[in-house]
């Protein structure tokens, strides 16, 4: 995947994340940023920027702390 791709797939999902949390943008990139969703996209390996926005989107709910 072309890292232009990519960098609109992560800010496609930190914007779900401000809206879905009802946070600041930049709130919600502190959250993703902390997670291991994050260092997984971020390592081609994985597979996991392949997959949708909704199913990383899943992946990182369970991830991140209870509001």
């Amino acid at each position: 995947m072309r890292d232009d791709v990519l960098e609109r797939k992560i800010a496609r999902i930190i914007l779900a994340i401000a809206e879905e949390r009802g946070v600041s943008e930049e709130a919600a990139i502190d959250l993703f940023y902390a997670t291991e969703t994050y260092r997984q996209l971020a390592d081609p390996a994985t597979g996991l920027r392949l997959m949708s926005d909704g199913y990383i989107l899943e992946d990182l709910r369970q991830q991140l702390p209870v509001r």
